[in-house]
């Protein structure tokens, strides 16, 4: 049912379309009139205006087929935007079966080809006349920047009961069930300036202080569900003067909250008990910037994507995801949504690269899973 060569070349003139993070204008106005000439209802939010971007989040909607008003709303979601080096993009199909760019960019499969298997399923659907019950097509801008545009999105605009984000690397099949909560973390140290070769004594070295911070912090593997890393930490100047401000920048990630807080709290005590040892005054700001989620093999949104998974000849499999993605703002704005595996490779590299197989693959994926929400709520 899926055609092959025309849903590569569209992949191919998606990710043609320059739509690196914050820019996504160009894409958002294709997508629009793509989705309204295959029968759907298209709107946009407002977060363009919230985010800074250059469109907001989209959502096309496709009523049900006559009779099948009743059956509950699937929800499907990619993201519109790549991240850099994402312009000009030159796609090729290569004789070993893969879609790179020519090697100066990204390809932009992430997630581009979970675009392209929507439409590519939509297009199979109203050419085969095929029964659906209703389905929302969600499509955000910001995925990149920090899921700014899901974050940003009104939990009202949602109508799915159940969800599926077609953006996880790993083989088609493979079903992210869980996936951490994550805190962005802020520090600043405060210490004091003296000449470091005629009285240092007088000062107070914020390097220092910061380091012995760090020293103090539970970091890297905390355990099977929680990770925490330093990123960034910057300040300093002349040799010699004791430098009096640094900047720290951090994360901590759990798939269990509690453990996510006891992890921030232990952060935040290395700080302040430094601080405290030399007389430094700290500042430790955290947010959480998404929330976690955790399924169930027996939950019915994974039942449905193991079987959706069997119908198309692939092996379901399920696993714990250690990254955040638009899955986890949809579940925290109450769809339940996994996160699905469309098969792209080296991704955020010149040598990202796709199997058109794995095109061909996810548009069938989209389209058992709306035959299986069917097949499991027809009266």
């Amino acid at each position: 049912m899926v055609q092959r060569e025309r849903l590569i070349r569209e992949f191919m003139e998606l990710v043609q379309i320059d739509s690196e993070t914050g820019f996504e204008q160009d894409i958002s106005r294709a997508l629009q009139a793509k989705f309204s000439a295959l029968g759907c209802e298209v709107t946009e939010d407002d977060a363009k205006e919230k985010t800074g971007h250059g469109a907001g989040n989209l959502f096309a909607w496709l009523p049900a087929s006559p009779g099948n008003e009743a059956v509950p709303v699937l929800l499907l979601t990619s993201h519109m935007d790549t991240v850099a080096p994402g312009k000009g993009i030159k796609p090729r199909l290569d004789d070993d079966g893969y879609i790179r760019s020519d090697g100066t960019t990204i390809l932009g499969s992430d997630d581009k080809a979970g675009l392209a298997a929507m439409l590519e399923a939509l297009r199979v659907i109203r050419e085969r006349e095929l029964p659906h019950g209703p389905i929302q097509f969600v499509i955000t801008v910001g995925e990149e920047s920090g899921l700014v545009g899901a974050r940003a999105m009104s939990a009202d605009r949602l109508r799915g009961r159940y969800g599926f984000a077609l953006d996880s690397n790993g083989s088609i099949g493979d079903i992210a069930v869980a996936a951490p909560s994550q805190a962005k973390i802020a520090i600043a140290i405060k210490g004091r300036s003296a000449h470091a070769g005629v009285n240092p004594e007088d000062g107070i070295s914020a390097i220092q202080v910061a380091s012995k911070a760090v020293s103090r912090m539970p970091l890297g593997r905390i355990d099977a569900e929680t990770t925490a890393n330093i990123g960034r930490f910057a300040g300093g100047g002349p040799t010699n003067i004791v430098c009096d401000y640094v900047t720290l920048e951090a994360e901590a990630r759990s798939l269990v909250t509690e453990k996510l807080h006891r992890q921030i709290a232990a952060m935040r005590e290395a700080v302040e008990s430094a601080a405290r040892e030399f007389g430094a005054e700290a500042e430790f700001t955290s947010e959480i910037v998404y929330p976690s989620f955790r399924f169930a093999e027996d939950d019915e949104v994974v039942q449905i994507a193991k079987s959706a998974i069997s119908r198309i000849g692939a092996t379901p499999r399920t696993f714990k995801s250690g990254g955040g993605s638009d899955a986890n703002i949809f579940n925290g704005k109450g769809v339940p949504t996994l996160n699905l595996a469309v098969g792209y490779e080296r991704i955020h590299t010149t040598e990202e690269r796709i199997k058109a197989d794995n095109l061909v693959k996810t548009a069938e994926l989209v389209l058992a899973l709306a035959e299986e929400v069917l097949s499991r709520n027809r009266n």
